[in-house]
């Protein structure tokens, strides 16, 4: 319930209605363990609501995305990804750059080395995003180590 508040009072912060569609295409995005592209949601929003239209999708995810709630990732491919933003715990992505696998990791060495260049050169971090590339377990060549 107050999770359903803190949404209506986002949206209607930026003098906007909480539209079915727009409940909707986030409530696809927090059930959604992986990180889904705008093709995919439009897909499982259109087994819910077979009126929404895919530029309704696309309208909605840069309206979520704008307002703080849905955040948007590049993962070497030409279109974004999307997930639910999860202000309680920060987390990073590593991705595979063979079968394209994202995994998603904390680190508090993160946090921690941005603490540092705040207290050490005066700088205000406002967002950590860092991204790691390279080969999963399966996709690994041979004979290599993890370096």
């Amino acid at each position: 319930m107050a999770q359903k508040r803190e949404l209506l009072d986002a949206i209607r912060s930026q003098g906007r209605r909480l539209t079915r569609q727009r409940q909707l295409v986030l409530e696809i995005l927090e059930e959604g363990a992986e990180h889904l592209d705008a093709e995919t949601v439009f897909e499982r929003a259109r087994e819910r609501d077979e009126r929404i239209g895919i530029a309704t999708v696309y309208r909605t995810l840069a309206f979520l995305k704008e307002i703080g709630l849905v955040d948007e990732h590049q993962f070497g491919e030409d279109h974004g990804h999307f997930e639910a933003v999860q202000s309680d715990r920060p987390h990073y992505h590593f991705t595979c750059m063979k079968c394209g696998k994202v995994v998603e990791f904390q680190s508090p060495q993160v946090m921690k080395l941005a603490r540092k260049l705040c207290e050490s050169d005066d700088l205000q971090v406002v967002e950590v995003h860092l991204h790691l590339s390279g080969y999963c377990v399966q996709c690994r060549p041979a004979g290599t180590d993890c370096r």
